[in-house]
């Protein structure tokens, strides 16, 4: 029979506050616009022109997500017929994970996971990476719930791994699912001609 809280042990319950705290202070809504100004872009800056690929390299990315997503050329690439399927949330969740690995400060750190778990993993994000959003079925990055929970907890010390897993799952995902759709469709086509 449940004896509720009062059967944990009290470093249990010390443990849990902590985290409610820690949780509820990243997770609060800016309460000024000075709050709003996070150092992530909504729009990725354009990067030098990329070099188009010889046929021989292009051809490489049909069994190597990992290449693909390495050459600026083909990360282009794969994301703009993404974005033709309108089916580009999982690629941008990738890049902002990225993006967010990058990050050496723990302030700096700390806003982009913030930035990242409201756009990507909070319910109703507007690209949420878990559950079905039947108002916004085409925007969602799909991760277990497992993976959501781990992300979670990580986000209470965010660190450089805070979202490796769910950035796995989601390569997983597109190297399944994404990458064979790329693979047949014109884009890619006429690169390996």
């Amino acid at each position: 029979m449940c004896k509720g809280l009062a059967a944990l042990p009290h470093t249990c319950l010390e443990r849990a506050k902590e985290i409610k705290s820690k949780l509820g202070t990243l997770l609060q809504k800016p309460e000024s616009a000075i709050d709003l100004i996070i150092p992530y872009p909504e729009k990725p800056e354009k990067p030098a022109k990329a070099q188009k690929p010889s046929p021989e390299e292009a051809w490489q990315w049909r069994n190597s997500l990992e290449k693909l997503l390495q050459n600026p050329y083909g990360l282009a690439s794969f994301r703009n017929f993404l974005q033709s399927e309108f089916s580009e949330e999982n690629i941008e969740f990738w890049i902002a994970c990225e993006d967010y690995k990058k990050i050496k400060l723990p302030a700096k750190m700390a806003e982009k996971a913030k930035k990242i778990y409201e756009e990507f993993i909070q319910s109703e994000a507007p690209k949420e990476v878990s559950g079905y959003n039947f108002c916004f079925p085409l925007n969602q990055v799909n991760i277990d719930h497992f993976t959501k929970s781990v992300t979670m907890k990580n986000l209470v010390e965010p660190s450089a791994s805070t979202f490796d897993l769910a950035q796995k799952r989601i390569f997983i995902l597109m190297e399944k699912d994404s990458l064979p759709r790329y693979v047949r469709s014109d884009i890619y086509q006429e690169l390996i001609k």
